[in-house]
């Protein structure tokens, strides 16, 4: 199993299980938690493979399916265990689009786009099946609140990575420290309540 392998399934374990952890807070039956627990770990990947005319991966390989199935049903009967973890959500989530960023960097350079599209192509991967679960359950997207610094986290990672070519590293180390610095700058954003500021029309004037 090569490294980048991994990094996809630890990608998809983590989303999977911020999306049953999601799909319980709603009391939702184990059919829809399994759904959006599919959702929420293959749908950033799926729109990035459509974007750049690739296979859907999912769709190629069956062991991303499997893997959802069994990381659901390991949720679920451990539930009691992960809701003891410290805003266990926000945990996973953070996790899996820093693992999502850089393999949609890297699914950028192997269709031959420029730095600029591939980080664009990261951040899409990464954000945008935790969009699709936020929707499904009825919650507005972390990506669209102001007080997640969510996609800078990914764009910060994403040139990390090209930054980090320059210096001739194993693409092993450069995978690891680009997606520690969407987590990082994630978790130090919230920790530190870091924000954008938000851009609004008073109607009153």
């Amino acid at each position: 199993m090569d490294f980048f392998l991994i990094i996809n399934i630890l990608g998809v374990v983590a989303f999977s299980i911020s999306g049953v952890l999601s799909s319980m807070k709603k009391k939702m039956d184990p059919l829809g938690i399994l759904i959006i627990a599919f959702v929420a770990s293959v749908g950033g990947g799926t729109l990035r493979d459509l974007l750049i005319d690739a296979p859907v991966e999912w769709m190629r390989d069956l062991i991303y399916v499997h893997v959802v199935i069994v990381t659901t049903i390991f949720a679920i009967i451990f539930r009691k265990k992960l809701v003891h973890l410290r805003k266990s959500i926000f945990l996973f989530d953070t996790i899996g689009i820093g693992l999502y960023t850089v393999i949609g960097v890297e699914k950028g350079l192997s269709a031959e786009f420029s730095p600029i599209i591939c980080i664009a192509i990261g951040t899409i991967t990464a954000c945008f099946g935790g969009v699709l679960r936020d929707i499904l359950c009825n919650e507005i997207p972390l990506l669209f609140k102001t007080k997640e610094i969510y996609a800078i986290a990914c764009i910060l990672g994403g040139g990390t990575y090209f930054l980090l070519q320059y210096f001739q590293l194993s693409q092993e180390l450069i995978f690891i420290v680009s997606g520690s610095v969407v987590i990082i700058t994630r978790s130090l954003a919230v920790y530190f309540d870091i924000r954008l500021p938000s851009v609004y029309i008073n109607s009153d004037e």
